[in-house]
C-alpha cells in the first residue's frame, strides 16, 4: 500500500475557567480561574523500520486529544500529547488540491499533519487595572481538520524499469536476498520491492534497487500500473532498462522497447522537480540463457550504443552471467551521483519578522451583504473563536481587542457607516463604534458591560454630588441669581 488518505483532527485547546477565590476572612480574592490545556497535534514521524502505508489503509482517521479545562485556584488545565503517526521513508504528502506540503526524507523528520488549537484564558489572566475581575473566561480554539494524501515513494538509488515479465524481479532475487514474487504472467509485481546491494568490499559501495511494476505505452496517461509505477523512480539516480530478449511478441525487439520506455520516461514529469531524462542509464539485456536470446543480444548491442550511447550488458538471472559486471557498474554509477551531490548544510533559524506596515488584517467589501464587510486575519478570527457570546462583558473584551488592533479605525477608513454588518470568520454583526480602546470602563455587575446596555439611571456618584451641591453655602448673589433665573424676572 503506497498511496492513502489520511483524516487528520487535532485536539481541541480546553476552555479558561471562570472563578473568583473565596475564602473566610480573605476579602477580595480576586480572580483565580487557569488557563486551558493546549489540544494535541497529529504529527508525521519518518521511522526507517515503517516500510508501507497498510496501517493507514485500514485506520484514515487519526485524532488526537483534547486539552483539559482550566480550574479555580490558578490551576491550568493540562495539555494534550501530540499524536506521532510513523510513516516510511520517502512518503509526499498532498493537500487536497494535490499540492505538495511536505516531503519526508531521512529519519525522525516531522511534519505537523493538524495544529491542535490553543487553550482559553481563565479571569485570572483576563485581569486588568481596568477589568479588576472579569466575569468571563475564553473559549479553548478547536483543532485543525486536515484531508491529506500520503504517497510511498521509494528511496531507491537504482531503478529497473522495463516490460511486464522483463525479468526485474529476478534481477533484484539474483543481486541482492530479497524474494519478489516471481511468476510467468505480466504484472507479477504490484508493488515496489527493493534490495540492498553490495560491492568491493570494505571500500565498496552498497546501493538499493527498486523492482517496480512494469510498464507499457500510455503508462504516463495512466494505462496499466504507470503511474504506480513511474512514481517511485523519481528519487532513483541511476536507471536500468531491463530488456526481455526471448519474448516472441510480434513488433517487439529490444531497440522498440528501449524506445517506448523512453518516450514514457520522457512524457512522465516527476512532481519533485527534476527530469528523468538527466538521469544515468544502462541496458540489461536479459535472458541471454536462452540461444535465439544470446544471438539477437549480440546482434542489437552495436546498434543500442550508437543510438543511445549508453552502456549494454548481456545478462542472464537464471545462469548468473553478466551480473556481476552489471552490478559493479551500477555501483560506479551510484558512486559517481553520490559524489556530485552538495554536501548537508546545517539546519540555519530563519526570522520572519512581521512587516511595520502589516495591521495584521484585511478588510474588503461583502459581496453578498450590500454595504457589508469581511474581516479576516489569524488575530481577528482566533479571538472570534475564542469568545463566548452569551456573555456581554466577553463582548465587549473583544470589542476592546478590536479597536486596539486598529480594526474600528480601519473600518471608518474603508467607508463603513454605524450599523454595516461586518463578517468576522463566522459571525456577523452589525458594527457600532465603540469608546476607545484602552479608556476604564465603569462596570455593573460581574458578566456584564454597560457599553452594550446604557441605563438611565442616575448612579450613586451623581446622587452625591447633587446633595454635596444642595447643602453648599450660598452667598445673597447666589440666592439672587437662582430666583431671578427660576422666575425669569430681575431682582
Amino acid at each position: 500500500m503506497d498511496r492513502v488518505v489520511l483524516h487528520a483532527t487535532a485536539g481541541a485547546g480546553g476552555n479558561g475557567c471562570a472563578s473568583v477565590h473565596r475564602e473566610k476572612f480573605k476579602p477580595l480574592g480576586g480572580p483565580d480561574g487557569g488557563n486551558g490545556g493546549r489540544g494535541g497535534s497529529v504529527v508525521l514521524v519518518v521511522d526507517p523500520g515503517v516500510h508501507t502505508l497498510l496501517d493507514f489503509h485500514h485506520r484514515p482517521h487519526a485524532t488526537a486529544r483534547n486539552g483539559k479545562s482550566g480550574q479555580g485556584g490558578f490551576r491550568a488545565g493540562s495539555g494534550a500529547e501530540d499524536l506521532e503517526l510513523r510513516v516510511p521513508d520517502g512518503t509526499v504528502v498532498f493537500d487536497q488540491r494535490g499540492t505538495i506540503v511536505a516531503d519526508l526524507v531521512g529519519a525522525g523528520t516531522r511534519f505537523v499533519a493538524a495544529e491542535g488549537g490553543r487553550g482559553g484564558l481563565g479571569n485570572a489572566a483576563l485581569a486588568s487595572p481596568a477589568r479588576k475581575a472579569p466575569g468571563f473566561a475564553l473559549l479553548g480554539e478547536p483543532g485543525e481538520s486536515r484531508d491529506l494524501v500520503l504517497e510511498l515513494r521509494s528511496m531507491a538509488d537504482v531503478g529497473l524499469v522495463g516490460f511486464p515479465s522483463a525479468g526485474k524481479s529476478s534481477l533484484v532475487a539474483a543481486l541482492s536476498a530479497a524474494r519478489p514474487k516471481i511468476a510467468d504472467y505480466p504484472f507479477t509485481t504490484l508493488v515496489p520491492q527493493l534490495g540492498v546491494v553490495s560491492i568491493g568490499g570494505e571500500d565498496g559501495v552498497v546501493y538499493t534497487i527498486a523492482d517496480v511494476p512494469g510498464l507499457i505505452p500510455g503508462a504516463a496517461e495512466g494505462r496499466g500500473l504507470g503511474l504506480d509505477f513511474l512514481r517511485h523512480i523519481e528519487r532513483c539516480s541511476v536507471l536500468v532498462h531491463v530488456v526481455d530478449c526471448a519474448t516472441y511478441e510480434p513488433g517487439r525487439d529490444p531497440i522498440s522497447d528501449v524506445q517506448a520506455l523512453e518516450d514514457e520516461l520522457a512524457r512522465y514529469i516527476p512532481a519533485l522537480g527534476g527530469a528523468l531524462a538527466e538521469r544515468p542509464r544502462l541496458i540489461a539485456l536479459n535472458k541471454i540463457d536462452v540461444p535465439d536470446a544470446a544471438e539477437l543480444a549480440e546482434l542489437v548491442t552495436p546498434e543500442l550504443k550508437e543510438r543511445f550511447g549508453w552502456p549494454v550488458f548481456p545478462i542472464s538471472t537464471a545462469t548468473r552471467a553478466g551480473l556481476r559486471e552489471l552490478s559493479f557498474a551500477m555501483g560506479e554509477q551510484v558512486r559517481a551521483h553520490r559524489a556530485a551531490q552538495p554536501g548537508a548544510e546545517p539546519t540555519r533559524v530563519v526570522l520572519r519578522p512581521r512587516a511595520v506596515d502589516d495591521a495584521g488584517f484585511t478588510i474588503e467589501p461583502d459581496p453578498q451583504l450590500p454595504g457589508g464587510f469581511i474581516i479576516r486575519g489569524t488575530r481577528p478570527e482566533r479571538w472570534i473563536r475564542q469568545t463566548p457570546f452569551d456573555n456581554d462583558e466577553a463582548v465587549g473584551y473583544l470589542g476592546d481587542r478590536l479597536a486596539r488592533l486598529g480594526v474600528e479605525e480601519a473600518l471608518a477608513e474603508a467607508g463603513a457607516e454605524p450599523g454595516c454588518p461586518v463578517t468576522i470568520g463566522d459571525i456577523t454583526f452589525d458594527w457600532e463604534p465603540s469608546t476607545p480602546a484602552g479608556v476604564a470602563v465603569a462596570l455593573s455587575r460581574r458578566g456584564t458591560d454597560r457599553r452594550l446596555a446604557q441605563s438611565t439611571r442616575v448612579s450613586a456618584a451623581e446622587r452625591k454630588a447633587a446633595k454635596l451641591e444642595r447643602r453648599r453655602h450660598r452667598t445673597d448673589e447666589e440666592l439672587a441669581a437662582e430666583v431671578e433665573q427660576a422666575d425669569g424676572e430681575p431682582r
